[in-house]
């Protein structure tokens, strides 16, 4: 073999090491609460989360008209998981309802590794019609612990929490893209 096809193969297995490896492992992958296994996850900068929005129809509001990840007024996309806007695309053409963003990775919302800031959450305008999607197309599991948020999965295993002025919405997946 060439030395440069050598060293191709070399960078891909580093890689791969590198990707199962504990440390990065825990930094680039994330298991789901099912014990499903570690899956890595695409990032995507606030342009190219707004750009596939636009395209989807999908429209997004902030308090503070801006787009700063570090200010709590602002709504933005900054590192959110492709997989997340995936979900937002998909349920946008799978219930043909309007759908508004008033929330996705800034400052200000609750932790954890499931959370806004990590990019597996987005926050939705409740309007009849996602409400009603939501309420008649996906199961009801109960109320989410600490705040008594009613919660449904979607066939997918996306869970959408109602809050009082939004739907909270979290994505495993890209909910059947």
């Amino acid at each position: 073999m060439k030395r440069s096809a050598l060293l191709g193969m070399s960078g891909a297995i580093l890689a791969v090491a590198t990707l199962f490896s504990a440390p990065a492992a825990a930094s680039a992958a994330t298991a789901r609460p099912s014990g499903e296994q570690a899956v890595a996850v695409t990032k995507l900068t606030h342009a190219q989360a707004t750009s596939r929005l636009s395209a989807a129809g999908i429209s997004w509001t902030s308090s503070g008209g801006c787009s700063d990840r570090n200010n709590p007024t602002c709504t933005s996309f900054e590192q959110v998981n492709l997989a997340t806007i995936q979900g937002a695309e998909t349920l946008r053409s799978a219930s043909g309802c309007a759908l508004t963003i008033t929330g996705g990775t800034e400052t200000g919302h609750a932790s954890g590794t499931y959370s806004h800031w990590n990019g597996y959450k987005l926050d939705f305008s409740p309007t009849s019609c996602v409400t009603n999607y939501v309420q008649n197309t996906f199961t009801y599991i109960g109320t989410r612990p600490g705040d008594g948020a009613p919660q449904y999965r979607s066939g997918s295993g996306n869970i959408y929490a109602r809050e009082s002025n939004h739907w909270d919405v979290l994505y495993y997946n890209c909910g059947g893209c």
